[in-house]
């Protein structure tokens, strides 16, 4: 039998190793969350909050979606998002302030609103991301529908639309409950609109 050639043997060695190390650190980069490329200018999240009188808009104005994964194979994909409470918009400077009391957000203990996903389906233009939405202390597991569109901008750049809706009962997240101007006249459901334009 042949006997193999230690120096041969060592040598590959030393090539093997730094390789394989290479291709670990390159298969752990892939898999790490990355920011979303949005356009920020047409990527809204908003709600509708409904009164006995009357409904409230408004929107959250800082947050950040990021991803693992290859979006162009949603079910691959893994979704973080958060958004800061604080960043609360109804165009009305005195009801955004209670909104951030302890009496709805309580933004000072509960700084941030964060979904996770669990899985993600898809079947033509429809996703249906499944995950765990986190706020005001609670967590709770929601599924989102949303509506996927290929096309261009205004300056002719390729977009990627995606259109979901969520209504969730504000009550399960303790947000308003034991507020007495919301047991008067504030509905339990919230309806979430999201609106999430990227660069492809």
């Amino acid at each position: 039998m042949k006997q193999s050639n230690p120096s041969k043997t060592r040598l590959a060695r030393l090539f093997l190793v730094p390789a394989l190390l290479a291709l670990s650190v390159a298969s752990a980069a892939s898999a790490a969350f990355v920011p979303l490329k949005l356009d920020t200018v047409h990527s809204k999240v908003s709600f509708t909050a409904a009164t006995l009188l009357f409904d409230v808009d408004g929107e959250f104005g800082d947050y950040s979606i990021e991803v693992e994964g290859d979006p162009n194979a949603p079910e691959s994909v893994k979704i973080k998002a958060a958004i800061s409470a604080s960043s609360i918009d109804t165009q009305n400077t005195k009801r955004d302030e209670h909104l951030k009391s302890a009496d709805f957000l309580d933004v000072e203990k509960h700084p941030t609103i964060t979904f996770t996903s669990t899985s993600v389906k898809s079947k033509g233009s429809q996703l249906t991301v499944k995950g765990q939405l986190s706020m005001h202390g609670k967590t709770k597991a929601v599924s989102i529908p949303f509506k996927v569109a290929n096309g261009k901008n205004g300056a002719g750049v390729d977009t990627r639309t995606y259109k979901g809706k969520l209504t969730i009962d504000r009550n399960d997240f303790g947000v308003g409950t034991d507020s007495i101007a919301a047991k008067i006249s504030l509905e339990d459901e919230v309806e979430i609109k999201l609106l999430v334009v990227t660069f492809p």
